[in-house]
């Protein structure tokens, strides 16, 4: 199955240092998990919060959950600890806080590594500054762990002196140039949080709109964004069906010998084809882990 056919439709932040929310977590619809260690956890609460997290993911229970950790920077004194720490734990990824170069990820390759981190471990990247988008192609090619990037964009919008406004048009550049760099690698690409939590409307709207500019998923602050994550990131019955027919007319014109295959009068090239088996298995994987709308 492709990277990008694993269902990561919501993906939420979860405060390290809270064990009653880590215990929540486990009955969430929630696709992924980022179990947080930055912005979410005090100075003096990070290695606490560090052993909770162990703690939780030893004793599992989060079934078919992508589960990751947002680690402190390696500038930080509790940055090499937590990637000591990851290697060791029952983990799908690691997120690499405001990554702006290659060498930021393979410097946190090589200390997974020597830690004895296993290769199915994953390295992911929130992009969130002017120089991480800039350095995007870069980054997206720095290490063969690598397995996604996360946007950050309420740094980004900071960083800029941007306006946060509905349409996000200040941000479209550097979405795009980081959606490009991460297709171009076939990694995966997540949506940045929404913070107002009373916008219901705003918070839907941001969802279509990543799912048309084509990120996977979106990251989240708050349960109450799961429903309405889920749904719009969920591929709709009649494209899944249209996938389907484009599957199995693609096999018998391959079966007869023909070049040419017209579906419904509609022109059908390998690359729908590729993209109708991705849909297909993205939309069977989310009935697998039973949390489609």
């Amino acid at each position: 199955m492709p990277a990008t056919a694993r269902p990561r439709r919501s993906v939420l932040y979860m405060p390290g240092s809270n064990p009653r929310a880590l215990e929540k977590a486990r009955s969430l619809a929630a696709d992924a998990l980022i179990f947080d260690l930055e912005d979410a956890v005090a100075p003096d609460a990070k290695v606490g919060a560090r052993d909770t997290i162990a703690a939780a993911l030893a004793q599992g229970g989060y079934g078919r959950r992508e589960l990751i950790l947002r680690v402190n920077s390696l500038a930080t004194p509790w940055g090499h600890g937590d990637l000591l720490a990851a290697a060791r734990m029952k983990l799908d990824g690691v997120l690499l806080p405001k990554v702006e170069s290659a060498d930021a990820v393979r410097q946190a390759e090589a200390i997974l590594a020597g830690a004895g981190a296993p290769e199915t471990l994953g390295i992911w990247c929130m992009m969130e500054t002017p120089m991480g988008m800039l350095r995007a192609a870069e980054i997206a090619g720095a290490s063969p762990r690598l397995a996604g990037f996360v946007m950050g964009t309420s740094d980004l919008a900071k960083d800029l002196h941007a306006a946060h406004t509905r349409e996000r048009l200040p941000m479209l550049t550097a979405l795009g140039l980081c959606l490009l760099a991460a297709r171009a690698h076939r990694l995966a690409i997540l949506d940045g949080v929404h913070l107002d939590l009373d916008d219901a409307e705003g918070f839907a709207y941001s969802c279509r709109q990543g799912r048309e500019l084509g990120f996977d998923g979106k990251t989240l602050i708050h349960p109450k964004q799961l429903d309405e994550a889920n749904r719009a990131f969920t591929p709709s019955e009649a494209d899944v069906a249209w996938a389907r027919k484009i599957i199995a007319a693609h096999a018998e014109a391959v079966a007869a010998g023909k070049g040419l295959l017209l579906v419904d009068g509609k022109l059908v090239e390998n690359l729908h084809v590729e993209e109708a088996h991705r849909l297909v298995a993205l939309a069977d994987a989310i009935a697998e882990m039973g949390t489609a709308p």
